[in-house]
């Protein structure tokens, strides 16, 4: 089952009828999903901000990917989750750190390079982890972490207990092969893992529709494995969480993996270093104008006088507060002992 993205470009997936049902408009959030929505995702967006602003003042070294225009992926995601799924990403992963309840404080200490940080300081924007919150990072090498989420299903079959793994990838890590060694794994041992394909269409700087030879629909080459997927409305986070349910049901229900294909857009460059050349700026303001994640539930609860204007600016009001003691809290932080050198390391006597 296929739904498909009508917000695409001419050279993007087209929509297409479906049995299920495409048009999400009337499917509908409590107030008080609709309002958790807003807040988590005005979370991530103000704290992506804040990190490219560290970023420009050299207070963040090394690579950052922020995830500015993709934050209905994973709140709606995360809206189906029970206690004790897991969740691993690539290196555009602070939205999902945050989306899972790790601590700000603790994500933006990481970031800085400071003791205080969630991988105390040595992992980085790229490597972060929690034990807590069952997140198994953020990794660095392109679709690496995909036969890792794979392992974690293996590991929720093996003790018999009812979680999923959540596997996030991008467009661009969809190419290589270990994605489709896990896929067919994944298969034969029905595992239950969802396969999170971020499908942002750029990867890097290079169109889906220049590097892939089918780039209608990614998640359908999970077909050949016997894994049934679904293309949906990334930047709706109602889409989401309807569709998340649904993977979840049949993960849970022991009948395997999942494919969801995220359709997203995301605003900024690749990483921080990136001028985004290769698309034009009217393209961005056209997604930010009509498909906007965080806009879209704004004017739902505006229109449906779930809440006020005032109300929405004081959220506002409360979320840039925490992310501005995040940043504070980073900022006194001291950085790793050189003691720090030598521990969390494998030694081989």
């Amino acid at each position: 089952m296929a739904v498909k993205s009508a917000y695409m470009a001419k050279k993007g997936p087209k929509p297409e009828k479906s049995s299920k049902k495409s048009d999400l408009a009337n499917s509908g959030f409590t107030a008080d999903e609709e309002l958790k929505a807003y807040k988590d995702m005005l979370l991530i967006r103000r704290f992506e901000e804040k990190a490219g602003q560290l970023y420009g003042m050299g207070q963040i070294g090394g690579f950052c990917h922020l995830y500015i225009g993709q934050e209905a992926v994973v709140v709606g995601l995360e809206m189906a989750a029970i206690e004790g799924d897991q969740r691993i990403t690539s290196y555009r992963d602070h939205g999902h750190m945050l989306a899972c309840g790790m601590d700000p404080k603790g994500v933006m200490a990481e970031l800085t390079g400071r003791q205080g940080g969630l991988s105390k300081g040595k992992g980085g924007s790229m490597h972060m982890f929690s034990k807590e919150k069952n997140f198994f990072g953020g990794h660095g090498i392109v679709a690496a972490q995909v036969p890792l989420g794979a392992g974690l299903a293996f590991a929720n079959k093996y003790r018999g207990n009812k979680n999923v793994s959540f596997t996030y990838f991008g467009d661009g890590a969809a190419n290589q092969g270990q994605v489709y060694e896990t896929f067919n794994m994944a298969s034969i041992w029905k595992l239950p893992c969802i396969f999170v394909i971020e499908n942002n269409r750029y990867a890097m700087g290079t169109s889906a529709t220049r590097s892939t030879a089918e780039a209608e629909h990614l998640g359908a080459r999970g077909e050949a494995f016997g894994i049934p997927s679904e293309q949906v409305d990334g930047m709706d986070v109602r889409a989401v969480k309807e569709a998340a349910d649904r993977a979840v049901e049949h993960c849970r229900s022991g009948e395997g993996p999942y494919i969801l294909e995220m359709m997203t857009y995301r605003y900024r460059g690749h990483s921080m270093s990136d001028p985004a050349k290769y698309r034009s700026k009217e393209e961005v303001q056209k997604m930010r104008e009509e498909h906007d994640p965080i806009e879209q539930v704004k004017a739902r609860l505006l229109k449906a006088n779930r809440v006020s204007e005032d109300a929405l600016k004081k959220i506002d009001t409360d979320i840039r507060d925490v992310v501005t003691a995040a940043a504070d809290f980073a900022m006194a932080d001291a950085p790793p002992a050189d003691s720090e050198l030598w521990t969390d390391i494998y030694k081989v006597a």
